[in-house]
């Protein structure tokens, strides 16, 4: 069926189609609500996200639970210094038997890969991952190879330990539509976890067998199609270019978000609609998406960064000089 015709989904019906999916991964992914809905976001604006936080926080855990709760093939690979790009995107080899070269493709063919400690690996293996993130297809032997959609990278980090380690340049960094932090849960919600891990099992394993598949990989497709098509007003596309643009002159930042900050700020708040259920972008759905969204395409300035200043405190700032329109 051409995609022009594809019937599409109302705000309503957006909503309540994300909304099982995150009722679903409640069942094993305790608390982390703002977490989980900017990770919904993303799915639905059709991006790559990177999550930064400590390790035993459950990142994984997380994004089983999302591959579960669509039907969707999981992949994850465990970036170290002496990662190579076949070991990611695949490679080429001789079988004997039929006297040819086969294909072996690698984990980045699935629908949600979780690429872990990203910054582990050495420049030419983070290039080849994303390349694939941007071009969504993988080239092996000059052959090309596209991939199952939906694809989705969730890259994580450590924030604290650097040792060891190879930061992302800014102009890779871009090709994440959201830059996710994610801190230690609550009390409550973190013995609700303690409670259910450790009762009666000798594990430390999450039971991920109550996480019900409530779309397929073909409806996400479809919900990613009706949300590009959610409707943003000129003031707020307006509103969204003039944070982007504000970053670029702001006080204490010496490297602004390019116009891809504001394509992303626009992809982002249409998810946060859908999420919400709505049809139509209001400002305060790019508010919603703004830190996020351009906290990894900003760079502090050395004075700034001298005074332990946090990119978020910065952008608070910004966000509030930077007049709404008017709803």
């Amino acid at each position: 069926m051409n995609e022009s015709v594809l019937p599409h989904l109302s705000g309503e019906q957006l909503g309540a189609e994300i909304g099982r999916v995150r009722e679903e991964i409640g069942h094993a992914f305790y608390g982390q609500e703002p977490i989980l809905e900017q990770l919904l976001v993303a799915v639905l604006a059709g991006g790559h996200v990177l999550l930064e936080g400590v390790p035993g926080l459950g990142k994984t855990l997380l994004v089983r639970a999302l591959a579960s709760a669509i039907q969707g093939s999981f992949s994850r690979i465990q970036f170290t210094p002496d990662l190579m790009p076949s070991d990611v995107s695949g490679h080429a080899f001789y079988d004997p038997k039929t006297e040819s070269f086969k294909i072996r493709r690698g984990p980045v063919f699935a629908n949600l890969l979780l690429a872990d400690e990203i910054n582990r690996a050495p420049a030419k293996t983070q290039s080849a991952l994303l390349e694939v993130m941007q071009e969504q297809q993988v080239t092996i032997e000059a052959r090309s190879f596209p991939l199952s959609p939906p694809f989705m990278t969730i890259a994580t980090q450590n924030p604290v330990e650097h040792e060891g380690t190879y930061p992302l340049p800014e102009a890779q960094l871009d090709r994440f539509l959201l830059k996710v932090l994610m801190d230690y849960p609550g009390l409550e919600d973190e013995r609700r976890m303690v409670e259910a891990v450790s009762q009666g099992r000798t594990t430390g394993e999450f039971d991920l067998s109550r996480v019900r598949a409530v779309l397929t990989p073909e409806r996400v497709v479809e919900l990613q199609r009706s949300t590009a098509q959610i409707q943003a007003d000129g003031v707020v596309l307006d509103y969204a270019v003039r944070i982007a643009r504000a970053t670029r002159t702001w006080h204490g930042i010496t490297m602004g978000a390019g116009p891809r900050g504001s394509l992303a700020l626009i992809r982002a708040a249409r998810g946060q609609a859908a999420v919400q259920g709505r049809d139509f972008v209001t400002p305060d759905d790019v508010r919603a998406v703004a830190k996020p969204a351009l906290r990894h395409r900003v760079l502090l300035s050395p004075e700034m960064q001298i005074e332990g200043r946090r990119v978020d405190d910065v952008l608070d700032a910004l966000l509030h000089k930077v007049e709404a329109p008017r709803q």
